[in-house]
């Protein structure tokens, strides 16, 4: 059973840097590419960053303005998003999700999803 478990979200205050992780179970890891995404309260869920078994990354420039950043770890099954500077519009849930394809901001490329972990960036 594929499973994807989000872990490091909480409540901030604006400035400062957290990291997301997101440890992968019951699938060939490396055939993957995993991505972040989140959905703020209200709106529509978005692309954040994915990256691919080699570390090729791609990254949602416009909304994290050079901000975030991707990293995997092959031998831990694990992918850490490093926030920083965090800004109140970062407040979201957000999800990790294993996609086949290669790295891909779209959510229908990804078939598996965790139940994601909510962020709360305070003023």
């Amino acid at each position: 059973q594929v499973q994807l478990a989000e872990s490091g979200g909480g409540l901030v205050q604006i400035g400062a840097s957290m990291t997301l992780s997101c440890e992968a179970s019951g699938l060939a890891f490396n055939d993957f590419a995993i991505g972040w995404f989140r959905q703020p309260p209200g709106k529509e869920r978005e692309f954040v960053a994915a990256i691919n078994w080699v570390g090729g990354r791609i990254t949602n420039v416009d909304s994290v303005k050079g901000r975030f950043t991707i990293s995997r770890d092959n031998a831990k099954h694990t992918v850490e998003l490093q926030m920083d500077r965090l800004e109140p519009e970062d407040t979201a849930t957000y999800y990790c999700a294993a996609s086949l394809a290669a790295t891909s901001p779209s959510e229908e490329s990804y078939a598996y999803w965790g139940q994601g972990t909510q962020v709360t960036v305070s003023s």
